[in-house]
């Protein structure tokens, strides 16, 4: 039985339609392209080639090439007002607070990102804590060591807990580590994904 949910913030608490992993591909795009001394279309080349052995375009840098200022990085991609893209839901809140089981965010972005995210939606209030990639030593999921310090926090094995995110590998990781995942993919991006799926979180009740 589940015991806790851990969600995912960006594509999985607000519909993948909104502008916000647009402009942040854009900005983490520029931000490698300055790194990198190349143009933005090199850089994004070689994010998408590399991208696949890491969980963030922060990870590879920082293991890859040489990268050691995380904060300037954080600011660059999640500035001020990045929150606008994301329209208000009036039913998320209500929904969240129909779940009979504790309630968790795990991003791989920093804190201040979900902050703003989370105020946006008008949500804050409805999760246990938080989880951003600074608590997680930098490392993103789908890594074990990132899931592994998210779980020890929470206090449950995985197991008993459900974990939806919108990135299959993600979705992959946490459920090679035992534990319960759902894909939200609210395009039918992913249909070949092997996992759990479902369009919107409004579907996982079905899943306690």
């Amino acid at each position: 039985m589940v015991q806790a949910v851990i969600f995912d913030l960006d594509n999985t608490l607000y519909p993948a339609s909104a502008q916000m992993e647009a402009h942040i591909i854009s900005r983490m795009n520029e931000y490698t392209a300055r790194l990198l001394g190349t143009d933005v279309a090199g850089a994004a080349a070689i994010r998408r080639e590399r991208m696949q052995k890491y969980g963030t375009t922060l990870e590879w840098l920082m293991a890859e090439e040489g990268f050691s200022d995380p904060e300037d990085y954080f600011d660059y991609v999640h500035p001020a007002g990045e929150e606008e893209t994301v329209a208000f839901d009036p039913e998320l809140g209500p929904f969240l607070d129909s779940l009979p089981v504790p309630k968790y965010v795990f991003t791989n972005a920093p804190m201040e990102h979900a902050d703003r995210v989370l105020a946006k939606l008008g949500i804050a209030d409805r999760f246990q804590r938080v989880f951003d990639v600074r608590f997680c030593s930098l490392k993103g999921k789908p890594s074990a060591i990132a899931f592994g310090k998210v779980i020890d926090a929470i206090g449950l094995p995985p197991g008993l807990t459900l974990f939806a995110d919108d990135i299959p590998r993600y979705v992959k990781g946490f459920i090679d580590l035992g534990g319960k995942g759902v894909l939200v993919d609210h395009f039918g991006k992913h249909p070949d994904s092997g996992v759990p799926t479902i369009k919107t979180i409004y579907e996982l009740p079905a899943y306690l």
